[in-house]
């Protein structure tokens, strides 16, 4: 499994909700090559790093797929013209949450990244775009994006491939992980709250919501 890159994004942080609630979810295409660090793209920027940025989600990727269906959903808006509307570091077609699993290692460039959880999205989607319901419609529809953290560093840009190296949990589609996790699932999947305990590789922070969900409903 491979795909172009279509995109690779840059931001830089900025007042976003007035001055005291800033972002850098506003990033922009850039042509150059850019160096892949252990903490996500050299020269991108994270406001808030005890939610955004940090090892487990270095970079982040969002389908330029999803597009089409936003539009229908919110009408036509420049935001979703290019990429980089859902602060994504990386765009690409042909990869979505259902065919991306937990785990999946890919060549990005000549880095490689390991994919660590989908996106969990906040109110910044809301007001990104002026409309309410687009974080309520990313939680329902799965069209989550996700997240990477860099095993080996290296270098990309826009036009690269981005090659698939290794699959180890092929039981783990991020929509369903997503679904357990995050989507209300939990309650009736007691037997995945227990096997997803095996997978070391889940972000940190995903760890402790299952570990809440498993102790809730009397999956441990």
């Amino acid at each position: 499994m491979n795909a172009e890159i279509l995109a690779v994004l840059l931001g830089n942080v900025r007042p976003f909700r007035g001055d005291d609630e800033p972002s850098a979810i506003g990033k922009l295409p850039v042509a150059d090559v850019v160096a892949v660090g252990a903490m996500g793209l050299v020269g991108d920027e994270q406001a808030d790093r005890t939610v955004h940025g940090g090892i487990d989600k270095a970079i982040h990727h969002y389908p330029a797929d999803h597009y089409d269906w936003w539009r229908g959903y919110l009408g036509e808006m420049p935001l979703l013209d290019a990429p980089g509307a859902f602060g994504e570091n990386i765009s690409t077609a042909g990869l979505d949450e259902r065919n991306v699993f937990l785990g999946d290692r890919f060549r990005l460039g000549t880095a490689l990244v390991e994919v660590t959880q989908a996106r969990q999205p906040c109110w910044k989607l809301d007001h990104r775009f002026g409309a309410r319901g687009v974080m309520a419609q990313v939680v329902k529809t799965r069209r989550t994006g996700w997240y990477y953290r860099v095993l080996e560093t290296g270098q990309v840009q826009a036009g690269d491939t981005l090659d698939l190296v290794e699959r180890p949990y092929p039981e783990w589609p991020l929509s369903s992980l997503f679904g357990l996790l995050i989507g209300g699932e939990a309650k009736d999947r007691p037997a995945d709250l227990r096997a997803l305990r095996d997978v070391p590789i889940l972000a940190e922070t995903w760890k402790v919501r299952r570990a809440k969900l498993a102790e809730q409903f009397g999956a441990d």
